[in-house]
């Protein structure tokens, strides 16, 4: 070895990159970072008494289905408009479903949410729960 290539500062470490949040524990991730930009976001498309909760809880009744999943519960207008966003295995990557209803009724259909995307990030699920919400005509005149 040269003298030169002994004096040669070792190279530096590469900086570890923080976690993204989407790789954040389940509970954490969404009540620290989803429930927050979802109310952030539908009140910037004029809902100002929006609750948005995460809770496990069955699925509706009409479904038939028995089992508990954790869903992200959000209404609005005293409760006449909600939103559900069922997480049966406790993994934003995982299967995600979605079902909405009005005026104290339950819902009687559930969709699969966001199903087709391979990656699967925050800011993609907010706009997943706008544009369905949009889609109901619930948030602009469109």
């Amino acid at each position: 070895m040269s003298e030169e290539e002994k004096k040669k500062p070792a190279a530096k470490a590469k900086k570890e990159k923080p976690p993204a949040v989407e790789d954040k524990p389940f509970p954490e991730f969404i009540e620290n970072h989803y429930i927050p930009a979802v109310k952030k976001a539908l009140e910037e498309q004029g809902i100002t008494d929006l609750d948005v909760v995460l809770v496990k809880a069955k699925f509706p009744p009409s479904l038939q289905i028995a089992e508990d999943c954790w869903q992200v519960t959000g209404s609005w207008e005293g409760g006449a408009r909600k939103f559900n966003i069922y997480f049966p295995q406790e993994d934003i990557k995982g299967p995600k479903f979605f079902s909405w209803a009005a005026n104290g009724t339950q819902p009687s259909a559930i969709e699969g949410f966001l199903g087709d995307e391979r990656r699967i990030t925050l800011d993609l699920l907010v706009f997943g729960v706008v544009q369905r919400l949009n889609a109901q005509k619930w948030l602009a005149l469109n």
